[in-house]
């Protein structure tokens, strides 16, 4: 009884709402860290990246908690908004509702509905193609010394031709290469297999970098595309807006001795954060 209360209750489902709502808070910080990268980092360091957030085990579990979070945390907001439509289905006689709420705690549905496209948009254009498509792999352009006895003619690189860019680091552990997708097979996203067959050839990364630097500055659909993303983290700003300090309400943490504090927070995370992830669409297209 108590089950099926905290999951159809009105309280029950802020409850819920509240705590899916602070975990990705969490995730935002996260895929931020990691994102900022392409402004502060290198290819390498970014792919890196890219390939520890799709590899590591624990990530993923992390990964399947947030896209559960994400879902539940939407089908959650639609249900308390047709709950609260429905417990007061004729409206008030007079109703100033500008002078009892703020503009976005009144339309979280609309800004949480446009959160949903862009997340949807967001995980075709880049979350998919990591995962499933063929991509292009990291270029990395160096002097390149054989290592003693290395034979490279046999193993199919042309060191005269300049068909192929490579690799090897410092240790002699990673080989990284260009233009060979026709000659071996990517698994694990970093591993390179002669094609056909399961010899292990060398390691490198997939080349998300370049896909998401293509994206921005595409002669055709960058400028768009980049709009789309700078308004996008403009409806993310106002769902925090009210978002943040109303999860900790939902949990109880509403005590006047802490609430400015509280608010002050959520004013500075709702603007910082998508300040910062809508910087780096305008820095790749204008900017990199």
């Amino acid at each position: 009884m108590a089950k099926s209360a905290l999951l159809k209750s009105s309280i029950g489902k802020k409850y819920w709402m509240a705590l899916t709502g602070l975990f990705l808070c969490l995730f935002l910080v996260g895929h931020l860290a990691g994102n900022l990268q392409l402004i502060f980092g290198t290819d390498l360091q970014f792919n890196q990246y890219a390939y520890f957030m799709t590899s590591n085990p624990a990530v993923k579990i992390l990964s399947y908690v947030t896209y559960f979070s994400i879902l539940f945390h939407a089908v959650d907001g639609i249900m308390l908004t047709i709950q609260n439509k429905k417990a007061r289905p004729i409206g008030y006689v007079k109703n100033n509702a500008a002078s009892n709420s703020t503009w976005q705690s009144r339309n979280m549905a609309v800004l949480g509905t446009l959160l949903l496209v862009f997340i949807a948009t967001h995980m075709v254009n880049f979350w998919a193609k990591m995962h499933f498509s063929h991509m292009p792999l990291q270029q990395q352009e160096v002097n390149f010394q054989p290592m003693p006895g290395m034979d490279l003619k046999a193993q199919g690189i042309n060191t005269t031709t300049g068909g192929m860019v490579y690799k090897i680091d410092q240790e002699g552990k990673e080989i990284y290469f260009d233009k060979v997708e026709g000659e071996l097979d990517v698994r694990n996203n970093k591993e390179f297999y002669t094609k056909g067959t399961d010899i292990k050839f060398a390691e490198g990364y997939k080349d998300l970098y370049k896909i998401t630097i293509e994206f921005f500055k595409d002669p055709t659909y960058g400028l768009v595309f980049t709009i789309f993303y700078v308004f996008s983290m403009v409806v993310l700003a106002f769902h925090l807006m009210h978002g943040f300090a109303s999860a900790f309400q939902s949990l109880g943490a509403n005590n006047p001795k802490y609430n400015g504090l509280i608010n002050g927070l959520g004013k500075f995370f709702a603007i910082v954060v998508p300040l910062l992830f809508a910087i780096i669409p305008i820095y790749i297209h204008f900017i990199k």
